[in-house]
Formats: structure tokens, C-alpha cells, sequence
């Protein structure tokens, strides 16, 4: 049997109509979108060296909100991540300056920024404080021990091995971006293919439900946090790397842009629904956003603006989502 369609209508396909569906897929449709629109209004945009570039740059962001996209996941979030990359990146500044192993100084990153997710961890999953109270306060600390350690000054930090994990790559594939990659995919691995991953979803989902299954929710809380403090600390290096200094004071659009990421990867703000893959398009978008507009000419101080847009907008969607 066949079906017509009346004159001057045009069938649109169920999911399309879908409010829900443009939620979950918001990050790729508007990142394809602003390819069209930028490339169209500016030819450097597509260059070789430009699409490098914004590759490098989203690399950390990536890395960030993939670590916050655990936190959420579990229906809460972390005010402090840019901070603990703030002083896993003056740690492993001031021990490269010293004379430090690359390796040494990483792991020393890796720790600092681990620390600062184990005490809100802690706090939160044990002492059962509000996220939002610990995590903002964990800011405030985290913030203030760099600039404690740094004795408030930058630290320039010149290594070749650095310098070639900023430069260096696979044709236009920086390192970095191959260990941002690296990341999305085992975390990816972690969520949806081992039984840790399962009770990341049921604490975020119910965890009344996941305590009576016998699931520590304060344990997985307690692990979601440090995992996001380590991932800080990773996203330090990949800092230091590309601007070849470890500045103490707090950029905090990296903080807005990793909570951006994650709610135009369609991850639920109430935790138990989400991927991977989403907040990494996110975080590609919103340095797509950044990139284009500055190729435009577009005042620095409206970017943020158009970030804010964007994320309402998003976050508008996700009220029709089943």
C-alpha cells in the first residue's frame, strides 16, 4: 500500500519532530551548522593550519568536560575544575622550572588536580554537603593555593618535549588532540561498557534505587570527582604545553565552557542520562564558535554572549525531552 502526500506538504520524518530528539543532537547539528556559515563568510576558516588550531584549543576543553560529564551524570557538577587545573598547571610549571622530569611534573599535575576532586568528593559523597556549596568553595581554595605556590607570578616553563607535544602530531592531528581523543574514547569504554559506567548512571538516576541495589552511592561520588580533579590535572599539562606558561590566576570561561559542553551534549542536568560523544561536539562547537567569530572580526567581548545564547538555548530543548 502507498501513501500520498497533499499537495504544497512536505512530510517531515517523526524524529525531526521530535523537540527531544534536536536536544540530544543539538551539539552536532549546530557544530555542522557553524561550518557552513563559517566557511562561507570566511575561507580561512576551513584552512589546513586553521582547523589545527582550533583542534589544539578544544583539545583541553575536551578533556575538561569529559571529566565534568561524569560529575553530572550524577546529578552534580564542579565549580572548581578550572581551578584545579589552575594549580595542577603551576605545579608542573614550577617543577619543570626546577629542573624537573617531564614525567615527574605530570604526575605531580595529575596529583594536584586529583586532590582537589578527592576533598570534594569527600565532602560531597561522605559529608553529603551540597555540591554546589563544596565545589564553589573548592574554587576559592583550589584558586588560592596556586596563587600561594606561584607567589602570584606566572611561571614560563621551556621544555622540548613540551614544545613538541604542542607542535607535534599526525599531519594536522596535533598530540594533544590525540590525547583528548584518547580520553573521550576510554571514557566512553568506562560508562557504557563496564559495571563501574552502570553505577555512574543508576547514582545519577535514582539513588535511592541504587543504594537499594546495593550501589555506595557516596563511593561513586567520591570517584566521579576525583576522576574530574585527575582529568583537570591532564588538561594542566596540555595548558602549559600549548602556551608555554602556567599562569595562577583562575581563566574561568574554561569552567563555563566545560559546563556548556556538557549540557549541548545533551547530558541531563539531573544526572542518569547522557554520552560522551555529545559534550565533546559541544566543546568543538563552542571553539568553533570562538575561532569564527574572531575570524569575522566579532569584539572579543561578544563571544561570550554568543556561548550564553547557545547554551540557553540548548538547555530550552532539553525541557521536551522524553
Amino acid at each position: 500500500m502507498t501513501h500520498s502526500i497533499a499537495p504544497g506538504r512536505f512530510a517531515v520524518p517523526g524524529p525531526l519532530r521530535d523537540a527531544g530528539f534536536w536536544a540530544d543532537w543539538a551539539a552536532a547539528v549546530g557544530l555542522v551548522a557553524l561550518v557552513v556559515i563559517f566557511s562561507l563568510a570566511s575561507p580561512a576558516f576551513l584552512s589546513e593550519g586553521n582547523v589545527r588550531s582550533m583542534l589544539v584549543a578544544s583539545a583541553i576543553l575536551v578533556v575538561l568536560s569529559v571529566g565534568q560529564t561524569f560529575v553530572v551524570l550524577t546529578g552534580g557538577i564542579d565549580l572548581s575544575v578550572a581551578a584545579a587545573m589552575t594549580f595542577g598547571a603551576v605545579l608542573f610549571g614550577l617543577g619543570i622550572s626546577r629542573g624537573w622530569g617531564v614525567v615527574t611534573c605530570g604526575l605531580l599535575a595529575l596529583v594536584g588536580g586529583g586532590l582537589v576532586g578527592v576533598l570534594n568528593g569527600l565532602l560531597i559523597g561522605k559529608g553529603r554537603i551540597t555540591d554546589f556549596v563544596v565545589t564553589l568553595g573548592g574554587l576559592s581554595a583550589a584558586s588560592g593555593a596556586a596563587l600561594v605556590v606561584a607567589d602570584g607570578k606566572p611561571v614560563t616553563v621551556v621544555n622540548v618535549s613540551l614544545l613538541k607535544l604542542a607542535t607535534g602530531g599526525v599531519g594536522m592531528i596535533g598530540w594533544s588532540v590525540l590525547i583528548a581523543a584518547a580520553v573521550a574514547v576510554v571514557a566512553h569504554v568506562v560508562l557504557f561498557r563496564t559495571r563501574w559506567g552502570t553505577k555512574v548512571f543508576a547514582a545519577g538516576g535514582s539513588a535511592e534505587a541504587a543504594a537499594a541495589a546495593g550501589i555506595s552511592v557516596p563511593a561513586v561520588k567520591v570517584a566521579v570527582y576525583t576522576l574530574c580533579g585527575v582529568l583537570a590535572g591532564l588538561a594542566a599539562i596540555l595548558l602549559v604545553a600549548r602556551v608555554g606558561a602556567a599562569e595562577p590566576a583562575v581563566n574561568t570561561s574554561f569552567l563555563l565552557n566545560s559546563v556548556a559542553a556538557v549540557v549541548l551534549g545533551g547530558v541531563s542536568l539531573t544526572g542518569g542520562r547522557g554520552s560522551v560523544l555529545g559534550p565533546v561536539l559541544g566543546a568543538l562547537l563552542l571553539t568553533a564558535l570562538a575561532n569564527g567569530l574572531t575570524l569575522l572580526g566579532v569584539s572579543p567581548y561578544y563571544q561570550p554572549v554568543a556561548v550564553g545564547v547557545v547554551v540557553v538555548a540548548a538547555a530550552l530543548l532539553t525541557r521536551f525531552r522524553k
